[in-house]
Parts: C-alpha cells; structure tokens; sequence
C-alpha cells in the first residue's frame, strides 16, 4: 500500500503531494510494485494543525478527481462518514478507517456500499490504546463493530505509532514484538510503520532518514505474519517482501 498524503501538516514532508503532481506519483507507485494507493488528507500526529471536516473533504475530493479513470485501486484515509459518502461518489475501492468504526454510520455506509475496510485498533479516539493489551481488546471491539453492521472484508490494523501525547515508543515496540500474537483474531493484519517516531526514539533521526530503521521493523512484521504493508517507500519495500518469499522457498 503506497501513501499519498495531501495533508501539507505531515509529519514527513517527503509524502506530501499536491494535487498536480497526484495521478503521475501514483503511477509511479504502481509501476514500482504498489497494490493499492492510500490518499490521506488529514494529519493525525501530536501537534498537527487541525482541519475541518470540511477541508478535508475539499482536499480529498479534489484529489480523487485527478484519479478518476485511472484504474489504480485506491484507500481513502477518513473516519467521517460525510467525507466518505462523497469520496465514494469517485473510483474508491477501500476505506482505511482510523477510528475502527466508532462511529456507526461508518459501518453502515460501507456495508451499504460493500466497500472493504482496514480497521484501526480503536476504542474511542484513534490511537487510545497504550499498550498490548489494550490493543488486542479494541481490535476484538473492532471485529465485533464490523460484524454487526454486516462488513465481511476488511483488515486489521493494530494502531503502531504515537497517535496521542501518552503513547510510548516501548508500547509500539512491545506491539511490534507480539505482532504474530494478533494473529489469533483470524484476520489479515496491516503492518503500517513507515518512518514513525518510534524509530526515531531508537536511532536519533528524524524521518527523512528512517528509512533503514523501517525496512528493518517492517521484515520483522513481514515474518510474524503482516498481510498488508503501508509504506512510503515502494521499491524497497517491495525488494524486503521479494527476497524473504524467496528466502522461505528456499
């Protein structure tokens, strides 16, 4: 899954793309080996300046009109359901929801719609959970939300990253370690570490230069199980998954 951001308050600057340069940089990510394309147009890390609902909708859906026929797969990064009932309006194939369906008429559009989803680990806000446990909890919660209003495809994301002040890099760590436990929720899981803080924590560098230190994370979630992996980097990464399915051939 290749990030686009459209928000400009990212926290690495590298992924913002305006809208001129969208459809070429999306292109390009699938030419590299890109499955699908995540558009996000709000930043959700600590101290990012916040938008309105409404600029966020205008942001987006400016963006998805410079994909319309262009027969790439794409994920919209929302958790508002007036958002994603107008993005559905264009050539969207995914709902990438941070809030795990906390707000059920989330679950009720794209059970309506039959749209497949990546969950987030949520309770109440996006990244309220603070360690493993909690993590599991919520993504079981989140299991249960989709259920319920008939969603039948969708992955799981178990939420790594400081998402809320309180969020420690040991709690990200500690999840990527027990990441093959989540397995037993029987659902594909996202891997989405690219370039995070809690990398930074480890080698001191800001997130232009993580990228070392999340094809390494990101070959550790590859082996414990990790179905989907969200990344700014493509070639890399698809290089990682490429030699380990040969090095488990061999």
């Amino acid at each position: 899954m290749g990030i686009i951001n459209i928000s400009p308050e990212s926290f690495f600057s590298g992924s913002y793309v305006p809208d001129e340069k969208i459809r070429i940089t999306a292109e390009e990510m699938v030419n590299q080996g890109a499955d699908l394309i995540d558009i996000g147009a709000r930043s959700t890390a600590p101290g990012s300046r916040i938008i309105s609902v409404t600029e966020e909708k205008e942001r987006l859906i400016s963006a998805l009109k410079t994909l319309d026929g262009s027969g790439i797969i794409i994920s919209v990064d929302t958790m508002y359901p007036d958002v994603l009932e107008q993005a559905l309006e264009h050539d969207v194939h995914v709902v990438n929801d941070i809030s795990g369906l906390v707000n059920p008429e989330m679950a009720r559009i794209m059970a309506e719609k039959k749209v497949p989803g990546i969950l987030m680990a949520t309770n109440k806000i996006p990244g309220d959970c603070l360690n493993y446990q909690q993590t599991l909890h919520a993504l079981q919660k989140v299991s249960d939300r989709a259920r319920s209003a008939g969603i039948k495809e969708y992955i799981l994301d178990p939420g790594v990253g400081r998402w809320l002040p309180e969020r420690t890099p040991d709690a990200d760590f500690e999840l990527c370690k027990r990441y093959n436990e989540l397995l037993e929720l029987d659902r594909p899981l996202l891997a989405a570490v690219s370039r995070k803080s809690f990398l930074g924590s480890v080698t001191g560098r800001g997130p232009e230069d993580r990228l070392a230190a999340t094809l390494t994370i990101t070959t550790g979630l590859v082996l414990s199980g990790a179905a989907m992996i969200r990344t700014h980097d493509i070639p890399e990464t698809k290089d990682l998954i490429e030699v380990l399915s040969a090095l488990r051939m061999a």
